[in-house]
């Protein structure tokens, strides 16, 4: 039996006549931290709005499971509170505290009760480092904070996959350190994780697999070792000329 979290096969994304994506195939095991990297304009974050079904794939399957999420009829918010995202842009709501967008998604999507809602976001923010600013408002904290308030918002949902986008792109860098160290502490949790980076460090020492996309293809997999220090293809090793 595969345990295969999640599969990708044959996938493409085409906005008009411009593939974006194109046949992309592979898989995500339970407890895998996977990165995917490569220039921008390559697919990474199509790719990964595909998976979470925030885009519509043109052809090819996502299964979850074994069950093809991407057909037509599929509970796309039942699978979504089992995939979560944390996006480079936090997608807060700037009008509820940082308790009340931890809690929000639980409680209309998951149905809890408020009560039960409001420990997990606790629980998750404490983890974090945010539980001291459980009242104040995005425009209250900064990049960094908001960022962290959006990761323990999505693992409040207890999803079985995190995806993250490019979650330090938008961060002044003295921020990106201290949500790259969260992200590293759900990883060493054993949280399933899909992160699309140009983190080359966090790539290189946290992911099992690092995937490398360019001109929508996935032009060469394997572990950090070999994808950094040895890798096949010349596009690979272009890419990382010129970051390493």
């Amino acid at each position: 039996m595969s345990d295969a979290v999640l599969e990708v096969r044959h996938l493409s994304k085409s906005f008009g006549a411009h593939a974006v994506l194109k046949d992309i195939d592979f898989s995500v095991n339970q407890g895998d931290v996977i990165s995917i990297i490569g220039g921008s304009g390559g697919g990474k974050s199509t790719l990964l709005r595909c998976i979470n079904l925030l885009e519509t794939p043109t052809g090819g399957e996502i299964l979850f499971h074994g069950e093809n999420v991407a057909r037509k009829g599929a509970n796309a918010a039942a699978y979504r509170s089992k995939v979560g995202m944390v996006f480079q842009s936090f997608n807060l709501f700037n009008n509820m505290t940082v308790l009340e967008n931890c809690t929000v998604g639980q409680i209309k999507v998951l149905k809890r009760g408020k009560k039960e809602a409001r420990e997990m976001a606790i629980e998750y923010l404490n983890r974090v480092g945010m539980g001291p600013y459980i009242n104040a408002k995005p425009r209250q904290i900064s990049g960094g904070q908001k960022q962290r308030v959006a990761i323990a918002r999505a693992l409040a949902m207890q999803p079985e996959i995190l995806l993250f986008d490019e979650p330090t792109s938008a961060l002044d860098p003295e921020m990106v350190g201290e949500v790259l160290e969260v992200m590293r502490g759900i990883a060493e949790g054993g949280m399933t994780m899909l992160v699309v980076t140009h983190e080359m460090n966090f790539a290189r020492e946290v992911s099992g697999r690092v995937v490398f996309m360019a001109d929508g293809v996935i032009c060469e997999q394997g572990d950090p070792e070999q994808i950094f220090t040895a890798p096949t293809q010349a596009r690979t090793r272009e890419f990382l000329s010129r970051y390493l």
